[in-house]
């Protein structure tokens, strides 16, 4: 379908669109042309554009995932197959050949007069050099690539970023840097906090996710790895990850070690801080993606992504689904595209006039509705505290905080203490971030909460939803280790404390402290006769064997031998209620 090779000669394809058939599409491919950087070192492109002169608006991303390497390719068997047997309609108009994971479709923005840029960074696929994830000087590059982008012949100027995890993820970081080129950004689940959002959860190392994700997804497009590394299609030389071969010594010096780094850096400091976005600086109007499922992981950062943004003109978009899915569907390009003719091509479109909050409130029958609002959190948010009782069958309630103290303890190995409220009297809607303001002591010196909130029927039948991950998610989580228990008045909200995880404060056995433990936003409507629950453990919650479903465990455990030694893990914990030391989780409830 094209002409490629590492000089970047120009070929002109026409891509069969649709799987019964459909119109053919002229498309202009250039693979692997120099992108120069300010150091000398040269990255590798591939550009995709209508025939012509243009001027045409640039889609850009850049990341490590190999931009070489096709969607439906052995790499990404399973996830290409999950989506095209849930969403066949991405097939419609497409023959899906020049798919790259994550990264938009080229033929589905070819005839909408866009040209659509992918760049391996430094280190990934056929870009040489360090490979440094999220570092400062991947950022710049970025940076570079972009004004490189919009000074193309046939660029009109304007370049937005688009895509998910990853290259959403980069995109809050080298937005703050702001390009002169960069035009729009649409991060979609993505996290835009290094530390909160990702790799230190209330300062408890995730490591589940990164000891999978980095050797399985990052290091086998390590540049380099040649005849070693994976097959592609679209260049002359078939190698995705660049035309040498080197040995693994000469690789490991060709790259940081990134999960030595989360190890190394259990605080907030300036290696996190490298690679966490100053969303003040962000002036570009933004489109943020958000999922209501992606607990553990993307959520939070869209969510305060669209919030702290400096930009004046923003939106926050929040779906519900499997991670990466929508973005791929009618509703998801949609939006995409109705956001960057606007802000890409200029168009009057009516975009200005959608609601900054566009949210799918999700109903325990399983239904989606659609809800436009000005800001958020909601505006009208009523915002309820219920009451943590031990002594009352450890009851959450939200009548008066209960007067007699009592306390409920758990080890830190089994299952926690839940506490339940009674049936609700009438419908409920909870909608926002969430806090639970806990009362806390320790047997040992240190302890580690993890919270889920989840929802049950009359029948007893929990009540879940596909997450970006799992498959049955509860309504939200929160983490805490007792030792970050400090919080930044300056940037903490009633609705969302702001932990410093500057420092690892003290634990004294037995002694009680004020625990605010951040819980993620959720969305639901529950109807009367159902109950809510609070599990407040010291370890993640695990569904019990033969449930379909892991949330908390697997891979996104936090289990890490050094950062939860097994003197942590079996401590006992005790949560106090009523008197002088109540407990209380602050709800955001919609009328």
């Amino acid at each position: 379908m094209t002409t490629s090779n590492a000089a970047g000669r120009v070929g002109t394809a026409r891509a069969t669109c649709g799987t019964a058939g459909g119109s053919a599409l002229p498309m202009v491919v250039q693979r692997d042309l120099a992108v120069p950087m300010d150091d000398g070192l040269i990255l590798r492109a591939d550009v995709f554009r209508p025939p012509g002169a243009g001027p045409f608006p640039v889609i850009m991303s850049l990341g490590p995932y190999g931009k070489s390497l096709p969607f439906q390719s052995d790499w990404f068997a399973s996830r290409w197959e999950r989506l095209l047997a849930g969403h066949p309609e991405i097939a419609d108009g497409s023959s899906c050949a020049q798919m790259n994971w994550e990264t938009v479709d080229p033929e589905r923005w070819i005839p909408l007069g866009y040209a659509v840029i992918r760049v391996d960074s430094r280190g990934a696929g056929r870009s040489p050099g360090m490979l440094d994830l999220l570092s400062r000087r991947e950022i710049r590059d970025f940076y570079l690539a972009i004004e490189w982008a919009g000074g193309l012949p046939w660029s009109n100027g304007r370049v937005g970023l688009c895509g998910i995890s990853y290259y959403a993820m980069n995109q809050w970081l080298v937005a703050a840097l702001r390009p002169p080129h960069l035009a729009a950004i649409l991060p979609w689940e993505g996290a835009s906090d290094h530390y909160r959002d990702m790799s230190r959860h209330g300062g408890i190392f995730s490591n589940g996710f990164f000891e999978r994700w980095y050797p399985r997804q990052v290091l086998p497009m390590q540049h380099g790895l040649g005849t070693a590394g994976a097959r592609s299609p679209w260049v002359s030389d078939g190698l995705a990850s660049g035309p040498q071969t080197l040995p693994e010594a000469q690789l490991w010096e060709l790259r940081t070690d990134y999960l030595g780094g989360l190890r190394s850096h259990p605080l907030d400091d300036s290696w996190h801080a490298e690679r966490t976005a100053d969303l003040g600086q962000i002036q570009v109007p933004l489109l943020s993606a958000a999922n209501w499922g992606g607990l553990g992981l993307h959520s939070r950062g869209n969510f305060e992504g669209f919030a702290r943004a400096g930009s004046a003109a923003k939106w926050l978009e929040v779906h519900t689904g499997r991670h990466e899915e929508l973005f791929y569907t009618a509703h998801g390009l949609d939006l995409q595209r109705r956001f960057f003719d606007r802000f890409l091509k200029g168009a009057n479109n009516g975009w200005d006039s959608e609601p900054p909050v566009m949210i799918s409130v999700r109903h325990a029958d399983g239904t989606i509705r659609r809800r436009g609002a000005d800001s958020w959190p909601l505006p009208g948010t009523q915002w309820t505290r219920w009451h943590l009782d031990a002594a009352a069958a450890a009851l959450l309630t939200s009548a008066a905080p209960p007067r007699d103290a009592a306390s409920a303890a758990f080890d830190g190995l089994g299952d926690g203490v839940t506490f339940t409220s009674a049936p609700l009297p009438a419908p409920l809607e909870l909608t926002g971030p969430l806090v639970a303001d806990l009362q806390v002591s320790a047997d040992g010196d240190d302890a580690d909460l993890f919270l889920t909130l989840r929802a049950f029927g009359p029948d007893g039948g929990e009540l879940t939803f596909q997450g970006a991950n799992d498959p049955r998610a509860p309504l939200s989580q929160g983490w805490l280790r007792l030792s970050h228990r400090a919080v930044d008045p300056a940037r903490s909200l009633p609705w969302r404390p702001w932990h410093s995880h500057l420092q690892a404060e003290p634990v004294s056995p037995g002694q009680v402290y004020p625990a605010a433990v951040e819980m993620w936003p959720t969305c639901v409507v529950l109807p009367a006769g159902y109950r809510l629950t609070l599990t407040v453990a010291g370890r993640d919650f695990a569904r019990p064997a033969g449930q379909d479903g892991f949330y908390g465990s697997g891979p996104f455990a936090h289990d890490d031998p050094a950062d939860r030694p097994p003197s942590r893990r079996a401590v006992v914990t005790r949560v106090h209620t009523g008197g002088s030391a109540p407990s209380a989780l602050l709800l955001p409830v919609i009328r």
